[in-house]
């Protein structure tokens, strides 16, 4: 079944603004932790970081509940669910950093770490705006700058990343169990950006498909 509006169709995109309010929410919490940063503090921080990714899978699994109900649909059924399981994987990746700071008992936030924070938060809302508009994907004059500006931020995280490993390969000064350690949170920390990039894919090659 082809794209088409109403209140099947606001109902799913609704769907999509809220999970994706939910990685918004996640990303936001990471960086409160980080900008205050408590070691002693990432376990209670873990709980209501669980219960923000929780609340996703509430709403995936409510959208797929409605899903297996209707026959009509405002996409492809399996349009609906790659959006939605893209989007899951942007609040789990999320989710991850925080417990890669919580296994490697992490006591200082490196400064290269707040910088890749604040992209993740970036992209993530960029995202946000192009969910927003995916209802009017055929109309809309933004939502196409949305994916491309999705792009260029994923480019940005992979050069702060790039810095942050080579800073950390080259600081003499740090324990090699420290340097395992933050080249874990490193990678997973990038790979937010990655995982909402992916998300930007899977709307492109929606759109393409009902174009």
């Amino acid at each position: 079944m082809m794209f088409g509006s109403g209140r099947n169709g606001e109902k799913y995109f609704e769907g999509f603004r809220e999970m994706c309010g939910y990685s918004a929410d996640a990303a936001a919490f990471l960086k409160e932790i980080l900008t205050d940063y408590d070691p002693d503090r990432i376990k209670q921080h873990r709980e209501k970081m669980h219960a923000i990714e929780h609340d996703g899978d509430v709403a995936r699994h409510t959208m797929f509940r409605k899903l297996g109900k209707e026959s009509r649909l405002p996409i492809e059924r399996e349009d609906i669910i790659a959006m939605a399981d893209a989007i899951d994987v942007v609040t789990d990746s999320v989710e991850d950093v925080l417990l890669r700071l919580y296994m490697f008992d992490i006591r200082e936030i490196r400064p290269e770490m707040i910088e890749l924070t604040d992209v993740m938060i970036r992209i993530i809302n960029v995202l946000g705006d192009a969910i927003d508009e995916f209802p009017e994907f055929r109309t809309s004059k933004t939502l196409h700058e949305k994916l491309i500006e999705i792009n260029s931020l994923e480019e940005e995280a992979d050069r702060l990343y790039i810095e942050a490993m080579r800073g950390l390969y080259t600081d003499e000064s740090m324990p090699s169990v420290k340097v395992t350690a933050w080249t874990h949170i490193f990678v997973y920390t990038e790979e937010v950006a990655d995982a909402v990039e992916d998300a930007a894919d899977v709307i492109e090659s929606v759109m393409m498909k009902n174009g």
